[in-house]
C-alpha cells in the first residue's frame, strides 16, 4: 500500500463508517460491517487504524468539519451583526441537511460513556467540540474585524452548550420556526459581546 492509498483508504472507511453507524447504529457498528461497507479486506482496517477509538474519533471530526467548515469558508459582508447572523445560519443549514449523522454523535457519546475502556472518546469528543467552537468564534472575529469582550473559552463553552442543546431539540422535533427563532436570540446576544478593534496609535 502507498502513502496515498493508505490515506485514500482511510477516508473509505471513515465515510463507510458514518454509513453504518446511521443505517445500524453505532453499537452495531463493527470493524467487520465497515470494511465490508467500504469493500476492503479487513487488513486495510488494521493498516490505517490502530484502534476502533480511532476510527471513532475520526468519525467525530469528519461530521464536524461538514457542519463547521462551509460557515467560515466565504467572507460575509456587512455589520459585525451580519457577519455573526450569516455564520451561525450557515452552520445551521448544514445541521439540516445531515441531520442523520448529527444523532449519531449523540449516540456516540452515550455508546462511549457506557462502554468500559471507551469514556475517553466521549471527553475527546466534546474537547474538539469545544475547540473547533473557539476558533470558529475567532474566525468571525476576523471576517467581521471585531474583538469578543468576553474571555473566549467561556465563550465558546457557553456557545457550544447552546447550539448542542438546540440541535438535539431539533432532532426531536424538527421545528424549524423554534429552532430559528433560538439561533436567532442566540446570534443577537453574541453581536452584544462583541466590540470594535482598538485603533493602532
Amino acid at each position: 500500500m502507498t502513502r496515498r492509498s493508505a490515506d485514500e483508504r482511510r477516508e473509505q472507511l471513515v465515510e463507510a463508517a458514518i454509513r453504518v453507524m446511521i443505517r445500524d447504529g453505532v453499537a452495531k457498528t463493527t470493524t467487520r460491517a465497515v470494511v465490508g461497507e467500504a469493500g476492503l479486506p479487513l487488513g486495510a482496517f488494521h493498516y490505517c487504524f490502530r484502534s476502533k477509538e480511532e476510527l471513532l474519533h475520526s468519525v467525530i471530526e469528519r461530521i464536524t468539519l461538514r457542519s463547521v467548515a462551509p460557515a467560515t469558508a466565504t467572507p460575509a459582508e456587512g455589520s459585525t451583526r451580519d457577519v455573526v447572523f450569516h455564520t451561525l445560519h450557515t452552520y445551521w443549514d448544514q445541521v439540516r441537511e445531515r441531520p442523520a449523522e448529527h444523532m449519531v454523535t449523540y449516540e456516540l457519546t452515550q455508546y462511549a460513556l457506557r462502554q468500559p475502556g471507551l469514556a475517553d472518546v466521549a471527553r475527546r469528543q466534546y474537547q474538539h467540540y469545544l475547540k473547533v467552537y473557539s476558533d470558529h468564534l475567532e474566525a468571525i472575529a476576523d471576517l467581521a474585524g471585531f474583538r469578543w469582550t468576553v474571555p473566549l473559552p467561556a465563550l465558546a463553552r457557553y456557545g457550544l452548550s447552546v447550539m448542542d442543546g438546540l440541535t438535539l431539540n431539533w432532532l426531536i422535533d424538527r421545528d424549524d420556526d423554534q429552532a430559528r427563532a433560538a439561533l436567532d436570540e442566540y446570534a443577537e446576544h453574541l453581536s452584544t459581546v462583541a466590540a470594535p478593534l482598538t485603533p493602532a496609535r
